[in-house]
């Protein structure tokens, strides 16, 4: 196997692959909508109030945000369409560290906020019943929102899929959206499900089994002989790397960084489901001990 050796990461072959040469994106419909969104948040923040009571969610989404803006605007995005590698770090940000961040922050109930106090009224009403709407709780639900995730991360990797992403605009935006949607619905399910005692469990297995599947999709592109991606052929080598090369370092992105992160997350939860199982433990005993106590 052509396996990774060392090379000049990001330095050029002539002097022609220097990171500085790449520019930051400023693509109206990229930085149009993030701006709303921000402007949106923090007319709410500001109109809600209570801002040290909900410092936590309101710091969670600046994280998210941040990011987002990082990976859709820096120069990893325009070094996506050299780089496989690149491009894989930028899916990774979005789905490991904005969608976390962004769905820990609840952001609609604050961006409601923004607007004048009966149009807050109506359009909490129509999210409400679009909440409740049997397609919507469906989509959420725990498992189904864990099988769209991954479904989206195995299909975009299709190489005919992926290479039209990177020769359409529209495809590369419907990737993104894809990639930063099922994601945000993953996490806020798994934050649903971590919302009670009894649901720990499943909220691992959901856990494990995301690191099992994005370890098995980066395994796979960390070891094949073959380049699934021949747009990248004739890119890489100005940045020091063969296109195999390239296409394995991608790979060992996807499987080593997403591996820890799930598996960080995974052991907290089972933490805190031992704990929280020890509590009730207690709990259990401390209420048989107060009623033999009142027993004559």
């Amino acid at each position: 196997m052509d396996w990774l050796i060392p090379h000049p990461a990001m330095l050029a072959l002539d002097g022609k692959g220097s990171l500085w040469s790449v520019s930051w994106s400023w693509e109206p419909a990229i930085v149009v909508p993030l701006l709303v969104l921000l402007a949106l948040y923090v007319a709410g923040m500001c109109r809600r109030g209570g801002v040290s009571r909900l410092r936590w969610r309101h710091a969670s989404f600046l994280a998210g945000w941040l990011t987002l803006f990082f990976a859709l605007t820096s120069p990893i995005h325009e070094l996506g369409e050299q780089l496989f590698s690149a491009h894989m770090l930028q899916h990774e940000v979005l789905i490991l560290i904005s969608a976390p961040f962004l769905s820990a922050a609840h952001p609609g109930v604050t961006c409601l906020w923004a607007l004048a106090p009966r149009h807050r009224s109506e359009a909490g009403r129509w999210m409400k019943a679009i909440e409740r709407s049997p397609v919507v709780q469906s989509v959420t639900a725990p498992l189904n929102a864990w099988v769209l995730e991954a479904v989206a991360l195995w299909a975009w990797h299709i190489p005919f899929l992926y290479q039209a992403a990177l020769t359409s605009d529209w495809m590369h935006a419907a990737q993104h959206l894809s990639f930063l949607g099922t994601a945000v619905l993953f996490w806020s399910a798994l934050y649903g499900v971590g919302r009670t005692a009894m649901s720990f469990g499943s909220a691992t297995l959901y856990v494990f089994g995301t690191a099992v599947h994005c370890s098995a999709l980066g395994a796979l592109l960390t070891f094949s002989s073959v380049l699934w991606y021949p747009a990248y052929s004739t890119t890489t080598v100005r940045w020091g790397l063969t296109p195999l090369q390239d296409q394995q370092l991608g790979g060992v992105i996807m499987w080593v960084p997403s591996g820890i992160v799930f598996l960080v997350i995974a052991l907290a939860l089972v933490a805190r489901w031992l704990a929280e199982s020890d509590r009730r433990v207690r709990l259990g005993s401390l209420a048989a001990a107060m009623e033999q106590e009142r027993e004559p």
